[in-house]
């Protein structure tokens, strides 16, 4: 009986103090499963695009860059099985085209416009907090945030399409992790003296679960990361991310395994009719 070979595509780890030890269990999990694991990090290849080629059963895009992305597209279009999906991973990629897709889903996210012209802003600066972030950016890149209006001087013209975004200040932030119809949730105390503190796992309320999944309904995804600011109605959707670390999450490496198991055996649930129509499901 021949082995179901996976390939894991993963991200350069450019001075990572240590590798992911919940991606080095699945690896391990998946191995005693009997399945076949090769695993490629994109920057460290030499490929011609035209010789990539579908050699496996299922690609799994852990990476987030724009590289391993472009070579997803390539075997997406070769009808190479991807999870998450490659459709959904670009548009989540995308914070503009996510705010819009969530939002008309009916999923609480913060008052969202888009600008290339900063001095619009002006008025809006004067009646609240606005945060501006990179449309494709990831792990707070090229954030601003604006508290009048005179701080819009400072911001540099964005050489790239922005979200602005009102901004939310002093609710408590809630790291999310969804694995299929399995939610997790970590608080994330504000930091001290610009250093970051320790993460705590905590309670899912049934109004985040909600919200979660939704998320994965919407966006067409099955591993993936939510990030929640409690507002002044309750809890709101900042950003959204495919594929995150997990870390700290309980038991997520045999949860993962599992998923990735069953998704190669077609036994995981739909998860979204598509990206396009997915905000009207």
């Amino acid at each position: 009986m021949r082995q179901t070979r996976l390939y894991f595509m993963l991200a350069f780890r450019n001075n990572s103090a240590a590798p992911n030890l919940v991606l080095a269990e699945v690896f391990g999990i998946l191995k005693r499963k009997g399945f076949q694991i090769e695993i490629g990090i994109a920057e460290s290849l030499l490929l011609r695009p035209e010789e990539l080629s579908v050699r496996h059963d299922l690609y799994i895009l852990k990476s987030h860059t724009d590289l391993w992305l472009s070579l997803a597209g390539v075997l997406h279009f070769q009808s190479a099985r991807l999870l998450n999906p490659y459709l959904a991973c670009v548009a989540t990629q995308n914070k503009i085209m996510t705010a819009w897709r969530l939002r008309s889903a009916g999923v609480p996210i913060p008052r969202s416009w888009v600008t290339g012209d900063l001095k619009l802003l002006l008025s809006l600066a004067a009646e609240r907090q606005l945060i501006m972030k990179p449309y494709d950016g990831r792990r707070g890149n090229g954030i601003h945030i604006v508290n009048e209006p005179r701080e819009l001087a400072s911001v540099p013209p964005p050489q790239r399409p922005v979200l602005v975004q009102e901004y939310l200040a002093g609710g408590e932030e809630l790291k999310v992790y969804v694995i299929g119809d399995e939610v997790f949730a970590m608080r994330q105390p504000p930091s001290r003296n610009g250093c970051a503190r320790p993460r705590a796992a905590c309670t899912v309320s049934p109004r985040v679960r909600r919200i979660a999944l939704r998320c994965g309904q919407v966006s067409g995804l099955g591993l993936y990361g939510v990030d929640m600011v409690e507002g002044p109605d309750g809890p709101v959707v900042v950003d959204l991310n495919y594929f995150p670390s997990y870390r700290g999450v309980p038991k997520a490496a045999p949860l993962i395994a599992d998923y990735i198991e069953d998704y190669t055996k077609e036994h995981c649930p739909t998860l979204a009719v598509s990206w396009m129509n997915g905000a009207a499901a």
